[in-house]
């Protein structure tokens, strides 16, 4: 059947007007058939134009946006809301500096349009620029309140930003106006996760689930409290009943690994943990052009290159199989961190150590330094902890040795908080100041070797007489080590330096928080990786005092 007569300005105006109310109800096929046939009869008809692009936009065909949305504004370059959606177009084909600009040239004419702000939000995220993200989605709650997209935007933003209590705010708000939103309880779920509020986001993930059995992201958000609250058990349970359709989702295997391998499951764990690579925002597993290895056959005769991949602590855990592989029969080649290369050049079996960027000898095969517990077949009673497997530079102990002589024994090295950018620095870092028990505890002299202080360290240090500073000395890990070579004891939150203390074999004391990392197991206080710590655990989340009292009590028997 043809289509309606369109010559005249009037026969196209009302089939722009009835292709707009079929985009309205979600029929973009036959909004888009009527767009066709208007622009067919008028190709310069600046409405069809704009809604072509809207109805293109909206079914995913954002190249085909692009084009209409830019010729419509041809035709009018000051249409604030097609330079509007002409910036979302831009953004979902990934030109996101030119959808900022059209966006900028919108909200130009027409500063007060919370559409455009919300879009402009949008892509701001995507840039990254989180905190102009949270401005720009509080100003469109500012402007319409009742634009609830925008206000579940900005409790995002502000989650990302670490201001979960605003975040929660929001999402309350939210909840207050939707009470059957799962996606928002889901939200709710995570920031309570964050704030330690385990049993209260336990009960929203079991509020989104009952309103939405199928949910996978609730079902991983709840199975993670459930870890979180050391429920490892359960927590394994939960990820099980993840609908099969979204069995390999990698986030469900990562979680797994992480409760079997805090449980001591090294076989199952290490075999998951894989699932690592995979997550999104987590960085791919690099390709060299060689062979990845990860323990199919022998390595006699070849030489394998083992490189760091996540954090420097996680470097200096991993690297005790290297002397494993040499003895095996490989050459063993080393791609660390920087800071790291002088140190671990010392490490028995392994022929050359090189930095990031530098390019290394030749070799056969490759394997990320945190898979080698699953090539090596690692299980609970063959993780290697020989120690010391790392040495201190006789020259740098020397160096160090005069100045901590002098102070009274025992000399203490501490640390109390590690990367701020890390992802559970909020709960394995300790203000300083939280720290003076344990200063208190007895006779003998404290040396600060924290690298970065935090808001209130400087000031509490000055309270400190028994504290000698010396972190902002330490040029490098060299440094550090000999330092720890001359302390009677180390004790410091989970970070790097307790890898370094444990692989000098150094007695060290770790104090760890409600939910430890993995590789501290559960409900014991030694740890078959490093011999010589000693594990003070929160008993309760949160509970950094309890932590710090035992570490004290046992510090005054010293």
């Amino acid at each position: 059947m043809a289509g309606p007569d369109l010559r005249s300005p009037e026969a196209l105006a009302r089939a722009v007007d009835e292709a707009a109310g079929h985009y309205r109800q979600g029929r973009l096929e036959d909004a888009d058939k009527i767009c066709s046939r208007v622009l067919k009869a008028a190709p310069d008809w600046f409405d069809a134009l704009h809604l072509a692009g809207l109805v293109k936009l909206d079914a995913g065909k954002a190249a085909a946006a692009q084009l209409l949305l830019a010729k419509a504004l041809k035709l009018n370059p000051a249409a604030a809301p097609v330079l509007a959606n002409l910036g979302r177009a831009l953004s979902a084909l990934n030109r996101d500096d030119e959808a900022m600009a059209s966006l900028d040239r919108s909200l130009a004419i027409a500063p007060d349009s919370f559409d455009t702000i919300n879009i402009r939000g949008h892509v701001l995220l995507k840039l990254n620029r989180v905190a102009d993200a949270a401005a720009a989605f509080e100003r469109v709650v500012m402007l319409e309140p009742r634009f609830l997209g925008a206000r579940a935007n900005l409790g995002n933003a502000l989650a990302r930003l670490g201001r979960f209590e605003e975040a929660l705010a929001h999402y309350d708000a939210l909840l207050m106006a939707q009470p059957s939103h799962p996606e928002t309880l889901v939200n709710r779920g995570e920031v309570l996760v964050s704030l330690g509020r385990l049993e209260d986001a336990i009960a929203a993930y079991d509020r989104a689930l009952a309103l939405r059995a199928d949910y996978t992201k609730a079902r991983i958000g709840r199975g993670t409290a459930l870890a979180a609250r050391n429920r490892h058990q359960e927590a394994l349970a939960e990820f099980g009943r993840v609908p099969v359709a979204d069995k390999r989702n990698a986030d469900v295997r990562h979680n797994e690994s992480l409760s079997l391998l805090t449980l001591g499951d090294y076989r199952r764990g290490f075999e998951k943990y894989e699932a690592r690579w995979l997550r999104p925002g987590m960085p791919r597993r690099r390709s060299f052009g060689k062979p990845l290895w990860l323990g199919e056959y022998p390595l006699a005769r070849k030489t394998i290159l083992v490189y760091a991949e996540q954090g420097l602590g996680d470097t200096i855990q991993f690297a005790r199989y290297a002397p494993q592989l040499a003895r095996g029969g490989a050459r063993v080649v080393m791609e660390v961190q920087s800071e790291l290369v002088a140190l671990l050049a010392r490490l028995d079996g392994v022929s050359a150590v090189v930095g990031r960027g530098t390019a290394p000898p030749a070799y056969d095969v490759h394997c990320p330094a945190g898979s080698l517990p699953l090539a090596l077949r690692t299980d609970a009673a063959t993780i290697p902890a020989n120690v010391p497997y790392l040495t201190a530079s006789e020259a740098r102990v020397a160096k160090w040795r005069d100045k901590l002589a002098a102070l009274p024994a025992p000399r203490i090295a501490v640390a109390w908080a590690g990367n701020a950018d890390h992802a559970n620095d909020r709960n394995r870092s300790i203000a300083l100041a939280r720290l003076a028990p344990l200063f208190a505890a007895g006779p003998g002299s404290f040396v600060s070797i924290q690298h970065e202080f935090r808001a209130g360290d400087v000031e509490a240090l000055a309270r400190l007489p028994n504290v000698m500073h010396v972190g902002d000395a330490l040029a490098d890990f060299e440094d550090t080590a000999a330092v720890m070579a001359l302390a009677d004891l180390v004790i410091s939150v989970d970070t790097s330096v307790v890898h370094l203390a444990g692989a000098l074999g150094r007695p060290v004391w770790v104090l760890l928080p409600y939910q430890p990392d993995w590789r501290w197991l559960l409900d014991r206080e030694d740890s078959p990786w490093y011999p010589t710590a000693r594990l003070f655990r929160q008993v309760r989340p949160g509970d950094w005092d309890g932590a710090i009292a035992a570490a004290r009590d046992r510090l005054a028997r010293l």
